[in-house]
């Protein structure tokens, strides 16, 4: 999928204990990073990993169902992965060649992609090796949104802000695939 747009994707390996604060840390984290709005920060502690967040009732809610969206999925069927997709986007006026068919369009500037896979270590020895592997993938995480985010190129692709009004001058989309499917 080619559309221009930058695509930043974050691969997660994950157990059941700790899928839903994970991908909250991270769903929270990329969001602090892309809203231009007042934003109150949060902190969220996973794995011995600082990261921000933002501290707004409805950003909460959004994650929150969207990470209950995730763990129904793959708690529910036989398929282990999926994926959460939020899309950036800035509303455009429609142009037509017919009269009367004007309005808004949302045009994505931005999409970022969160692989995530649930596995179950067996043993201590499994489980210790799978906490430094999750607390490095967290480290890395953070690393690839400071450095897009603060990069020539992921600069340039934000859109005029028009609007400064409420917490996001643009709108966000999150999806939840789980097996290609959408859910939620």
């Amino acid at each position: 999928m080619s559309t221009g747009q930058p695509e930043i994707t974050i691969d997660l390996v994950l157990d059941r204990h700790n899928t839903k604060e994970v991908l909250r840390a991270v769903l929270h984290s990329i969001l602090f990073h892309r809203l231009f709005g007042t934003v109150k920060p949060r902190t969220f502690e996973v794995s011995d990993v600082s990261m921000p967040g933002v501290d707004d009732p409805e950003i909460i809610r959004l994650v929150d169902e969207k990470v209950e969206s995730f763990w129904r999925g793959v708690e529910g069927g036989a398929n282990k992965r999926g994926q959460i997709l939020v899309t950036f986007s800035e509303k455009r006026q429609r142009k037509s060649w017919f009269p009367g068919i004007m309005g808004e369009e949302e045009v994505p500037w931005e999409l970022w992609t969160i692989n995530a896979e649930i596995r179950q270590p067996t043993t201590a020895q499994e489980r210790e090796r799978f906490n430094e592997d999750l607390k490095s993938t967290l480290t890395k995480s953070l690393k690839v949104m400071l450095t897009h985010t603060s990069s020539e190129r992921g600069r340039s692709v934000v859109p005029l802000i028009t609007n400064a009004q409420g917490i996001s001058p643009f709108p966000v989309k999150i999806v939840v695939k789980v097996g290609a499917i959408e859910v939620g």
